[in-house]
């Protein structure tokens, strides 16, 4: 009986330690199948960065911005003033009084880029050579501008190489009609700097014939000096009223406040205009134009947006018509 019992005991002994390595194999080969599961999904996992490839796609890569202009970099860009212009700089003068009106920094010299041209015109009228002599665009004007609209080889008449440099404010028309100047390039650019000095433009440098350099800078009062000078020169004046600011504002009137008036109602008779642009010297515009009958020499330098510069003439426009009968200046230009 003793005997029984003890193999009875054996016998379950047996059976529990069978059924416990069991249990462990059976949890021993879930825990595989786990592991096996995880591993699957290890592997599988990185499939789903596939769909993250927006981060390697760069769809949205970021804008190399443009350097500032110098106005800007001079904490000029933004100030206030009673017209609230978008222009660093402006000035309003009685073209006949010299009496200045307005003015918004005005002797702070700042690149111009093509306002350049005016004065590259007078020095070519000033030297009399014959206009109608036949000047080429040569390979030296092809690789300094590559981009135009004159291809090497083009023959032009040196006054119609003038009517492009402001008309169109052509770089390679300009730069050609200062190469063939007596002297050349160099010389040109010497009688440029001589002439601003005869004009009294005390505050001014010329480095180029086209406007291109940074180098070429001068201030809102000088400005107003050659634009009056440049004005005397009946050519000068015919190429340069085309319709710069009156085609802007007529093919676009919604852009302006009530700018296609300047064009309808005959009150802004645009003597003379030209504009320029390049990154260091921002949106400018310098105007000779009639308001209530006034002769005005109108300045805007680094203007913010494309057709903010021409805003900015009109809103002086409408200021000055209605400015009291009576108002003193603020100065006279010596």
């Amino acid at each position: 009986m003793r005997l029984s019992r003890t193999c009875l005991f054996a016998v379950i002994f047996v059976f529990a330690f069978g059924a416990l390595n069991i249990a462990q194999s059976i949890a021993a080969s879930k825990d595989k199948e786990k592991q096996t599961k995880s591993t699957k999904v290890v592997v599988k996992s990185p499939k789903k960065p596939k769909a993250v490839r927006v981060t390697v796609t760069r769809a949205n890569a970021p804008e190399v911005a443009s350097p500032p202009s110098f106005a800007t970099a001079l904490g000029l860009r933004g100030q206030h003033d009673d017209l609230s212009l978008k222009s660093s700089v402006a000035m309003v003068v009685n073209q006949d009084t010299k009496e200045v009106y307005f003015e918004k920094n005005p002797n702070v010299s700042l690149p111009i880029a093509s306002i350049t041209k005016l004065m590259t015109a007078m020095v070519v009228l000033d030297s009399r050579l014959p206009l109608d002599e036949t000047i080429v665009i040569n390979p030296e004007d092809a690789h300094i501008y590559r981009r135009s609209r004159l291809a090497e080889g083009t023959a032009m008449t040196r006054e119609d190489a003038l009517h492009l440099a402001l008309m169109a404010s052509e770089n390679r028309a300009a730069y050609t009609l200062a190469r063939n100047y007596p002297g050349g390039v160099p010389a040109f650019v010497d009688a440029m700097n001589r002439k601003a000095r005869e004009l009294g433009m005390e505050h001014s440098h010329f480095a180029d014939p086209t406007g291109l350099l940074s180098e070429n800078v001068s201030t809102a009062e000088d400005l107003t000096r050659m634009v009056n000078a440049a004005y005397q020169y009946k050519l000068i004046r015919e190429y340069s009223t085309w319709p710069d600011l009156t085609m802007v504002i007529a093919k676009r009137p919604q852009k302006f406040l009530n700018t296609n008036r300047l064009v309808r109602s005959g009150d802004m008779d645009i003597g003379l205009q030209k504009t320029g642009f390049i990154n260091a010297a921002g949106k400018c515009l310098v105007m000779q134009a009639r308001v209530n009958n006034t002769p005005l020499l109108l300045v805007f330098l680094d203007s913010v947006g494309t057709q903010s510069r021409f805003a900015d003439a009109v809103r002086v426009r409408d200021w000055y018509e209605r400015m009291p009968t009576g108002t003193q200046p603020i100065r006279r230009l010596m």
